[in-house]
Formats: structure tokens, C-alpha cells, sequence
């Protein structure tokens, strides 16, 4: 049978108290009873029961992980680095599938029914208002791939979305394609309208680049194929602004089966830089965005936070880069005159 803390103190030769308070984060105790504990508890292979600490302290430690796209690939290395980034932190990670929900208020009550510290909101579609339900409800929280603003009500860890559908406009252009496309996820995903935003006003001050835009149902790979057959129907453009990794997967895959190549027929860029886009048969142009430094941030500012519920809410942002591979053609070589 498990080891219980009255064998530990039974070993020791203190009272139970002494065992919880060496097991109770900041609880007082002396360095000789804490070693006394401690050298009893690894001999009979104790471990502490963490439901019965957080009776005494008050604290689950556990971090609810919350998002809605689990069709995204992307999200199986987010929640890796999470999971992990909190466990080596002491907290416990609570996967929340928002997949089918809406209501912000009844993700609030669910996770309060297990006394949850703190949420992050892990999702680059959901609006600013359903992170401030969990602040409302006097629940520290996160919203890692949020909106950039420059006067967050949470906080928020992301990239400028802007910024990156601008440099993508200006990638596509350096290589001197001369009607692109976006490609949008759902319209009403608050990143699918700033990567939109920014490719077409850099492409404003391009009269001689015709543009046109339209969007996929999901951030995934079936909604990205589906897309990109219907508007193979037509005249295609000659390159397109994906806007997620997953969906320029999806679009590669209907170009290849409808008898074209890419880049010489089509060109593609996505967004993300996920594992996947890398892979030999994929090998996907694209927009890294910094994934692990974003995690490691809101990691970052949810344990502040534990310490500090009324830390004044931040929006921290990352910068992307392109990543060249084997989806858009090469950049012109433009010559000015004789």
C-alpha cells in the first residue's frame, strides 16, 4: 500500500502537522524539519496528495488550457509546450475543448467547478470578450495568439497579425506575381481579419497587382482542399496568401490532384510554421511564427499572476519572419534601365 503522511511522521518522529507544512508551499518550517521530513518521506516513497494540499492552501495549482480548433494540427505542438512548460512550473494543465461552444459564460462556470488559478485562452479566432469572461469572473487569464492591442483588458501574448498579412503581400510582390489571392480561415476570426487587412492595404499601394480575397469555413485541411477546388474553377490567381499552415496543405493537395504544379502553376504560402509545412513532400513557404517563445510568455505571466491577480494587463508581442522553401517562385532579379 501507498505511503501515507502519518508513515512519514510515524518515521520522522513528528507530528502530521510537520509533514504538511514541509509539503505546503510556503508554510513555515525549519531547514532541520524539513530535511527530517523529507529523508523519511523518499525512504518509504511518499508523495504528497495534491487534492488534500490545496484543502489547506486554498490553491489547485491547476491551469485550465483552453481552445477550439482541435482540427489544427498547430495546436498539437501548442499544447505540447504548454502541458510541459506548466508541469515543470508546479501547475497543473486542464485541457478545455471549446470546439462546439460559444457561450464564454459557461466556460467560465465550467472550469470554476473545478477551482481552476488561472485560464489561458489559447486560440488565435476567439474575440478579446471571451478571455475578459474568465477576468470578470476574478480568474487570472492569458489569451496567448489574441488580437494585438495597445490597450489590452487581458493579457495577450501573439504576433501582429497585420504586420505579417503585410509582409506576406510584400513577398509575393518581390517575386513579381501579378494577380494574388487570400485565403483566408472563417471571417469571423479576429486573426483571419488582421492577416487579411494587412495583405490587402500593402497591396493598395500596388494599382498594377490585381487582388482578390475569399475565405475557408475552418482553420483546417479539408475546408483549405474544398476552397481551393472551387476556386480552381475559375481563372486562379497566380499565388495565394493562405493565412494558416493547415489550410495551404489543404490547397496544396487540391492544386496537385487537379493536374497542376506548385509553384510553376500556383504559388502558396501559409502561416504558422508548423512541423508539418517542413516535410519533404510538403515543403510549404511560409511565416514562422514563434510559437515557443509565445508559450513560454504567457507561461510566464500566468505564474506572475498567481502572485499578482491585479498585474496590469500587457499585450506582448513577437515578430515572424518568412521561411523560404519550395511553394512560391524564386524573387525577380528586377533591372532598372541600360
Amino acid at each position: 500500500m501507498a505511503a501515507t503522511l502519518k508513515d512519514v511522521a510515524e518515521r520522522a518522529g513528528v507530528s502530521r502537522s510537520a509533514v504538511s507544512r514541509t509539503f505546503t508551499d510556503g508554510a513555515s518550517v525549519s531547514e532541520k524539519m524539513r530535511r527530517k521530513v523529507e529523508k523519511a518521506a523518499k525512504e518509504l516513497g511518499y508523495s504528497p496528495n495534491a487534492l488534500a494540499s490545496s484543502l489547506t492552501t486554498g490553491r489547485t495549482k491547476l491551469i485550465g488550457l483552453v481552445s477550439n480548433n482541435f482540427h489544427n494540427p498547430i495546436f498539437l505542438q501548442v499544447f505540447d509546450l504548454f502541458t510541459k512548460g506548466l508541469q515543470d512550473r508546479g501547475l497543473r494543465p486542464l485541457l478545455v475543448n471549446l470546439s462546439d461552444e460559444t457561450d464564454a459564460e459557461a466556460s467560465v462556470r465550467m472550469l470554476r467547478q473545478y477551482s481552476v488559478d488561472g485560464a489561458v485562452v489559447a486560440s488565435s479566432t476567439l474575440p478579446e470578450g471571451f478571455s475578459r469572461a474568465f477576468k470578470d469572473a476574478g480568474v487570472p487569464v492569458v489569451h496567448s495568439f489574441g488580437r494585438a492591442t495597445s490597450a489590452p483588458k487581458v493579457h495577450i501574448v501573439s504576433i501582429d497579425n497585420v504586420e505579417a498579412g503585410r509582409l506576406v503581400a510584400q513577398t509575393l510582390i518581390a517575386r513579381g506575381y501579378k494577380h494574388v489571392a487570400f485565403m483566408g480561415g472563417p471571417l469571423s476570426a479576429t486573426s483571419t481579419q488582421d492577416r487579411h487587412a494587412g495583405f490587402m492595404s500593402e497591396l493598395a499601394k500596388h494599382p498594377e497587382v490585381k487582388v482578390t480575397a475569399s475565405f475557408a469555413d475552418h482553420y483546417s485541411f479539408e475546408a483549405g482542399r474544398y476552397e481551393m477546388l472551387r476556386l480552381l474553377q475559375d481563372a486562379p490567381a497566380e499565388a495565394y496568401f493562405c493565412g494558416d499552415d493547415v489550410l495551404s496543405i489543404g490547397a496544396l493537395s487540391a492544386v496537385q490532384d487537379s493536374g497542376l504544379s506548385c509553384p510553376d502553376d500556383i504559388g502558396i504560402i501559409g502561416l504558422n510554421d508548423m512541423e508539418m509545412a517542413g516535410w519533404e513532400n510538403i515543403n510549404l513557404t511560409t511565416v514562422h511564427q514563434p510559437i515557443r517563445q509565445i508559450v513560454q510568455s504567457s507561461i510566464e505571466l500566468m505564474v506572475a499572476m498567481l502572485d499578482d491577480k491585479d498585474r496590469y494587463p500587457e499585450t506582448r508581442i513577437f515578430p515572424c519572419a518568412i521561411v523560404e522553401r519550395g511553394t512560391l517562385r524564386p524573387i525577380q532579379n528586377l533591372v532598372f534601365g541600360p
